[in-house]
């Protein structure tokens, strides 16, 4: 029977208004810098595949690479190369100076390459040869290894080969020949390199000579001392001549202005004001003019007193003016003068300056090709010291009468290989799991989908509303849906059913005073789920007693009347865009119910109600968004108990936004395994930003998902 019950409205929901779900915030998305043991862990367990497929690629590999190589065994002996007292070694120097305690007397670098050179080991190769032919002189020094442990006078020979026997006979032959080279052969050894340093001794001391002739005739020619030096003089005369065109351009700018002032009056009044005979003639000229002014008081202008008067003006006037010629006449050949020797000194500054300022593109040139000289001839004479040293050693060791040296371990046959196949196939499992372990942690790392439910958390603070297992085989919608006669009952199931109880207990306890009514289901990308939890939720909420109806709000890619095998010729689609009436485009499912009563089940009308999707709109979004959808999700929310709508991905289109404004909230479905943690953020922050109520988060898990916290 279907349940009349009604549950009231809120007034809130009577005025077209939606109660806010839960306040959330978004925590920022930071990686952890260490991985707990948990975690890394559960990272190495997931990439079992890939650790176990590295470590055997490398034990492959180095099965194919030394399965086939024969077992390698190393032996030695050490010899002692110089006496421990060092009273007898004082003794037998002939200089009688005292050895110093940090000092030694042997050069171990000369001494080993001495007992590794052709010369040497030709004998002992033929030796052994005679009964080894297949032992080359070249792969006999290559298996050969000579060294000094350190702080020590020993020389440690060692040998390394397939064959144990082999070794021992080659250990041998070596022993006996560096025995014998130190009674018998050491002097003429050293005389030797006598001979060899005195040659290179010679060679260095040319090339020290040749290189301080460059070093004379390059200071020669370019008046060259040092680096140094010259940088001084260069940057002293470069300055110096700046000053000195900086002191000429202002001497040759003030005799141009006096030039200048000359031609003008002021500047000739002021020349003839310092001219003392200028001054006397107008002083005379003055003298006269005040005596005519005088005299035109008592005398007629025609008389004799007055024109001897102005002959006598008349006569001085060009005198005056002669003087005035003269003067300025000096004045500005003076001017010109003292102006042309200055510009004739700039001139030759300037001159002076070009050719310090090419001295100073020379200087790093110069000082290259010095500082090349210099240290060749550094190296050269540093190479001459160490060869006169060397030269003094190796004549105070001939001049010693040395003990012979000493065999202190024998040689001996190994016993154990030091280089086997099973040691070189063991490194390379291990090798091969470090790699592989290495591998997988980072593909881990890399891996920014979601894993677990901590990774929820991390992301948001948003309740995990529900956690649904992997089901190999999806069970069948109503499958345990039973209508009593007087109430509903859910019967038990997997824990796949149980999940979805769950989910829709803790929807209805999300808000009590605001009980859900109406939701979204939606997710970030394809994929995760999201139809399925709404399928299955729906179900869980009718097989509780409540009305349900599912709406196909997917109009892009509608998959519930696929699944229910239910007939799709009408769905939302022509309930909004024509006038139809809502009862006769939603379906009401029918499962086997069993009534009160009766034994057998008999086909019943159920409280679960479909709403498909219908033919696919022009424009979905413009469809989802109008009026008439409003009034219809209020028509929807009056008549059932909840209403559940699937929606299309919310990143890739924006039905489900515009959905989940006119409901309760959305509810978030992520895909453990499957969804992106950039993805899941990105969902969360686009409905934070339109101000969408999100209810919680649903974790749906495949089969390889790890849920843990």
């Amino acid at each position: 029977m279907e349940n009349q019950i009604k549950t009231p409205l809120s007034p809130s929901e009577k005025n077209g208004k939606v109660p806010h779900a839960p306040e959330y915030l978004l925590v920022p998305d930071s990686t952890q810098a260490d991985e707990d043991s948990g975690k890394l862990l559960e990272a190495l367990r997931r990439k079992i595949p890939l650790i176990a497929g590295v470590t055997a690629a490398t034990t492959a590999a180095a099965w194919a690479i030394s399965w086939n190589q024969r077992p390698t065994y190393e032996s030695g002996f050490q010899l002692l190369i110089e006496p421990v007292s060092l009273q007898n070694q004082q003794d037998r120097d002939p200089l009688g100076s005292a050895p110093s305690s940090n000092q030694d007397n042997v050069s171990y670098e000369t001494q080993i390459a001495v007992l590794k050179s052709a010369k040497l080991l030709q004998p002992i190769a033929e030796q052994i040869a005679q009964r080894y032919p297949e032992i080359a002189r070249e792969n006999f020094a290559e298996k050969l290894t000579i060294e000094r442990p350190a702080d020590t006078k020993l020389i440690q020979v060692s040998y390394r080969d397939s064959d144990p026997d082999r070794i021992k006979f080659v250990l041998d032959k070596l022993a006996e020949g560096y025995l014998r080279y130190s009674q018998k052969e050491r002097e003429s050894n050293l005389s030797y390199g006598i001979a060899f340093v005195d040659r290179q001794i010679g060679e260095t001391r040319k090339r020290v000579d040749n290189l301080q002739r460059q070093l004379q005739a390059f200071r020669q020619q370019n008046n060259f001392i040092a680096p140094e030096s010259l940088a001084g003089q260069v940057t002293g005369q470069v300055q110096s001549i700046a000053q000195q065109k900086f002191q000429t351009d202002r001497e040759i700018a003030e005799m141009r202005r006096q030039y200048g002032n000359l031609q003008g009056s002021d500047g000739a009044r002021a020349a003839l004001a310092a001219d003392g005979a200028y001054q006397g003639v107008l002083n005379k000229l003055r003298d006269l003019e005040a005596k005519i002014a005088t005299e035109s008081t008592r005398f007629q202008g025609d008389t004799v007193e007055m024109r001897a008067l102005q002959q006598q003006r008349a006569s001085l006037v060009p005198v005056l003016r002669q003087e005035a010629q003269r003067v300025l006449g000096n004045q500005l050949s003076k001017v010109a003068s003292d102006l042309s020797v200055l510009e004739t000194r700039r001139q030759v500054l300037d001159r002076a300056d070009a050719y310090w300022n090419g001295e100073v593109q020379r200087l790093p040139v110069l000082t290259r090709i010095f500082t090349d000289l210099d240290r060749e001839r550094t190296v050269a004479t540093e190479s001459l010291t160490r060869l006169l040293g060397t030269r003094e050693n190796l004549q105070v060791q001939a001049a010693q009468k040395d003990i012979p040296w000493q065999l202190i371990t024998p040689p001996s046959r190994p016993s154990q290989a030091t280089d086997s196949p099973q040691r070189n196939i063991i490194l390379g499992a291990l090798a091969g799991l470090l790699l592989g372990s290495g591998a997988a942690l980072l593909s881990d790392r890399l891996d920014r989908r979601v894993r677990r439910i901590s990774d929820i958390k991390r992301l948001s603070k948003l309740p995990v509303l529900g956690v649904i297992p992997y089901e190999v085989k999806t069970p069948e919608v109503l499958k345990d849906l039973q209508i009593a006669q007087a109430s509903t009952e859910l019967a038990e199931g997997n824990a796949f059913t149980e999940a979805f109880r769950s989910l829709y207990t803790n929807l209805r306890l999300l808000n009590t005073d605001h009980p859900v009514r109406s939701l979204v289901v939606s997710s970030a990308t394809p994929g995760d789920g999201k139809t399925t939890v709404a399928l299955h939720l729906a179900q869980a909420a009718a097989a509780m007693g409540q009305r349900v109806l599912l709406v196909d709000a997917d109009l892009r890619h509608p998959e519930i009347a696929e699944r229910l095998e239910i007939t799709n010729s009408k769905g939302l689609t022509e309930l909004v865009a024509q006038s139809l009436n809502p009862q006769d485009v939603i379906q009401r499912l029918e499962a086997l119910v069993t009534v009160s009563g009766g034994d057998e089940p008999m086909l019943g009308r159920t409280n679960f109600s479909i709403l498909t999707s219908g033919k696919m709109p022009l424009d979905p979004t413009r469809l989802l968004s109008s009026q008439k959808m409003q009034r219809l999700n209020d028509y929807f929310k009056a008549m059932y108990d909840l209403v559940i709508f699937d929606a299309p991905p919310l990143l890739s289109y924006a039905d489900s936004s515009l959905l989940a404004t006119c409901t309760n909230g959305m509810l978030v479905v992520a895909g453990m395994g499957k969804t992106d943690q950039a993805d899941l953020r990105q969902m969360l922050d686009t409905l934070q930003t339109a101000r969408v109520p999100v209810l919680g988060i649903v974790a749906t898990c495949s089969n390889a998902a790890a849920v843990e916290d």
